[in-house]
């Protein structure tokens, strides 16, 4: 900032001083930031080791973001209607097996030749006569011009197929499979899977992910612990590395190791532990393993079915390669806070607003799980390994739903709206005030036109319905031009009844409509409750069991768990270093002596 003289007032010397006089030290801050270009200040701050990135719009991140050009976020692509358009790219880079957008999206029926006749082996008579005939084809639709050409083409010219090809099954694999689907297995689907976890925040969910289905995941820590074990809330409010409850939610499952990776010992204990995993997940920053000669090409020597995935904040090359990264940031760069606020009525200034709970890491950490997934597929085809370069700032780009090809095809910035999407014009309110307090997401747009008449039954039922039996509301033109109206009539429908009776009674009668709920009510949410999503999970050396979130999804063929609570500081050293790589007690204590472990 130009050292300033108001840096130099002895308030703000320590601290506490400075937590104390915040909203000056904030107001002063702005009025500095306020003389420099968005993009420039970032670059102020970046020089100086401060996390900071701009706000970015839909626009930015198509037009102006370096980065994204940079990694080829966008694609252009001819779409026979649309024209040449940009399509987003996945948010990571497979060294053997590049993803790449290679076509638009289909238009509707457009391959049914193609894998009708080429992929399942119909005739083209069986088709002509499924298109005709109401099969492949509604008589009550009028056929695109494609499909006409379609069928007087004659048929199908391109490779024909029979038969779909698998890839054959081994005896070894049946064994497994069978084992697998057994009712008595305790294995997840990734069991035999070993993978080394070098990761922070940004990639530790993503080895959670593979530890609870089964991998063996083995977090790599420094002597004393990783950094995010000192990230609070803490057991009964007690700070201590071995009672963070994030990094318990975020760690279990997992067998946890020290390494000093500054060492040339920590080193080599590092390598025979590489040579036996499959997988290497880390987040150590771009090129810093390799500066300590343990980079892809030096581990994959000895072991050339390694898959490396490296997480980063922006990637592991590029303009903003190097730059620092939060959760608040990548909101912000990501487009999440561009789009994440209130609508003028509710905010005249509009403030972005950033969701908070680590969305950009769970975002990164879900692509990453998904480029490890399609890495291991290829690697099944060709037993080889590959490296990944996955980026946190290109997996929050591609993750704010449809507001970047909104900007593509209109060329427009959406604006903000409150408890809502955020779109180029404003629209109805979405969240309803109920009478005990609540609120329910409920508009008559999420009520089908074909159950109209139950809704209006429903209301009436409570002297509540007004006009809405009328004639003009029951066509799709009158639904459409008293949308307004309509939803005006729900909201003093919903005031009359609680949150949990406007919630399931419209449920029942088959509207979208859904409860606000506030995390806590979750615990003892009834049908949460009814699937087992929370799993008591034992913590041995305090002799308690505690309650966890568990999986979003039922596997009837493999099996979800938490096979154990996050790992202590250094817990399974003597496991790992000594009954599975055979290095002597002895030599195991001099290294901890040294500060190796």
């Amino acid at each position: 900032m130009g050292s300033p003289d108001w840096t130099k007032d002895e308030r703000l010397t320590s601290l506490a001083g400075r937590l104390k006089h915040q909203i000056e030290l904030d107001e002063n801050i702005e009025a500095w930031a306020k003389t420099l270009d968005k993009y420039a200040l970032m670059e102020v701050c970046q020089a100086a080791g401060v996390r900071a990135m701009p706000v970015q719009s839909t626009e930015d991140r198509v037009d102006n973001d370096p980065q994204l050009r940079h990694r080829d976020m966008y694609t252009e692509l001819d779409h026979p209607v649309l024209g040449r358009r940009k399509f987003q790219n996945a948010p990571f880079k497979m060294s053997e097996t590049p993803v790449v957008n290679i076509c638009a999206a289909p238009l509707v029926g457009e391959h049914v030749q193609e894998v009708l006749e080429g992929l399942l082996g119909l005739s083209h008579e069986e088709v002509v006569s499924g298109l005709q005939n109401n099969i492949f084809w509604p008589k009550s639709m009028q056929r695109f011009d494609y499909l006409d050409a379609m069928i007087e083409g004659g048929p199908w010219k391109g490779d024909t197929a029979t038969t779909i090809k698998h890839k054959p099954v081994s005896g070894k694999d049946i064994i497994k499979n069978a084992y697998r689907s057994a009712s008595n297995t305790n294995t997840g689907p990734l069991h035999g899977l070993r993978v080394i976890e070098v990761s922070d925040e940004q990639g530790q969910y993503c080895g959670k992910l593979m530890g609870d289905l089964g991998a063996d995941v083995i977090k790599v820590e420094p002597p004393g612990g990783e950094s995010t074990r000192s990230v609070g809330p803490f057991l009964d409010d007690k700070p201590h590395k071995d009672r963070s409850l994030a990094f318990w939610h975020y760690n279990t499952s997992k067998r946890g190791v020290t390494l000093n990776l500054e060492t040339e010992d920590g080193r080599a204990l590092f390598r025979k532990l590489v040579a036996t995993a499959d997988i290497i997940l880390e987040s150590a920053g771009p090129g810093y393993l390799e500066s300590l000669g343990l980079g892809y090409e030096s581990l994959t020597a000895a072991n050339s079915k390694l898959i490396h995935c490296a997480v980063s904040p922006f990637g592991q090359t590029g303009p903003w390669r190097d730059f620092i990264g939060s959760d608040l940031i990548h909101m912000a760069a990501g487009g999440f806070m561009g789009l994440c606020g209130y609508d003028v009525a509710d905010d005249p200034e509009q403030i972005p607003i950033a969701p908070g709970g680590g969305n950009a890491w769970h975002t990164a950490s879900s692509f990453a799980y998904m480029a490890i997934t399609a890495a291991l597929v290829s690697r099944d085809g060709t037993g080889n390994g590959q490296f990944i370069d996955l980026s946190v700032h290109d997996s929050c780009v591609v993750s704010t739903e449809m507001h970047v090809p909104t900007y593509i095809y209109h060329n427009k910035v959406v604006i903000r709206q409150t408890g809502r999407h955020a779109q180029l014009e404003p629209n109805q309110t979405n969240q309803l005030r109920c009478a005990d307090g609540g609120y329910v997401n409920a508009v008559g747009s999420r009520v089908p036109l074909r159950r109209f008449p139950d809704l209006v039954a429903w209301m009436d039922e409570y002297d509540a319905a007004e006009d809405l039996g009328e004639e003009r509301y029951a066509t799709a033109k009158g639904f459409v031009e008293h949308a307004v109206h309509i939803d005006d009539v729900i909201a003093r429908f919903a005031a009359k009844l609680t949150r949990d009776e406007l919630t399931h009674g419209g449920q029942a009668r088959q509207f979208n409509w859904g409860a606000v709920r506030s995390p806590d009510e979750l615990i003892d949410d009834g049908h949460m409750v009814d699937r087992g999503f929370w799993i008591d999970v034992d913590h041995p050396e305090l002799g308690e069991t505690f309650t966890y979130p568990g999986s979003a999804a039922i596997h009837n063929g493999s099996l979800w768990r938490i096979s154990r609570r996050a790992p202590l500081v250094g817990e399974h050293n003597l496991e790992v270093f000594h009954e599975e790589l055979g290095i002597d007690q002895a030599e195991l204590a001099c290294l901890a002596e040294a500060g190796v472990l």
